[in-house]
């Protein structure tokens, strides 16, 4: 398989990344990224994109790939719904829709989050964006389309949040990695990454994946 993944500098997508190159199955990948996330593999090609609201210059680059994993994501702390909109929502919509002109028998999944709301009425701002954001994928006509809602997860094979409280947290946690792995909401980045891989040899009816249902797909 050949795929895409947004995100790569971020703790998801550099852990979705390191399976991807490990795993046999995948050829090769593609990187759509801001800044270059500096890593030479001979499965990588990176593309270093400026605007995250058009991807129509590098549309043509889509078309060969299978699967796209689109790892990007901010967190809403300290900003406004309409910024926190663009970033979540309307960087989506123009990736989806560009990779879907491209090429519509793909599969697609998205790292959304726990607490979601589908019905996009929620009092709490982030998660009517997410749940917006969900369907818009979930209902665009992919072969395939998954989104996930991890809650707790941990970074596994030197992978950093780019959060510095996230990372502190992970730092004084850590010992008890082995005991928190062991609960069934908790996933991992390795897990986030082997799970997307499964699911597209594997396909499956539920499209909405908490943390529990992302580690049954890798176990």
């Amino acid at each position: 398989m050949r795929v895409i993944i947004t995100g790569s500098t971020g703790m998801v997508g550099k852990g979705v990344l390191l399976e991807c190159i490990d795993d046999a199955r995948v050829e090769n990948i593609l990187l759509i990224n801001r800044s270059s996330i500096t890593m030479s593999h001979p499965k990588i090609k990176e593309i270093i994109h400026k605007d995250f609201t058009d991807f129509s210059t590098i549309q043509n680059e889509f078309a060969s790939y299978d699967a796209c994993f689109h790892c990007m994501g901010v967190s809403s702390a300290g900003i406004s719904e309409e910024a926190y909109y663009k970033l979540t929502y309307t960087i989506s919509e123009a990736l989806v829709n560009t990779i879907y002109d491209a090429n519509p028998n793909m599969l697609f999944t998205y790292v959304s989050g726990a607490g979601t709301d589908s019905s996009e009425q929620s009092n709490t701002m982030w998660a009517r964006v997410k749940g917006k954001t969900e369907n818009m994928i979930l209902n665009k006509g992919f072969k395939d389309a998954y989104v996930f809602r991890p809650g707790a997860i941990l970074p596994e094979r030197g992978v950093k949040s780019k959060t510095k409280l996230y990372n502190l947290f992970y730092s004084i946690t850590k010992p008890i990695f082995p005991l928190l792995k062991r609960m069934k909401s908790v996933t991992t980045t390795s897990r986030i990454g082997q799970a997307m891989i499964n699911l597209y040899n594997n396909p499956q009816s539920l499209k909405h994946l908490e943390g529990a249902d992302i580690n049954k797909v890798v176990l």
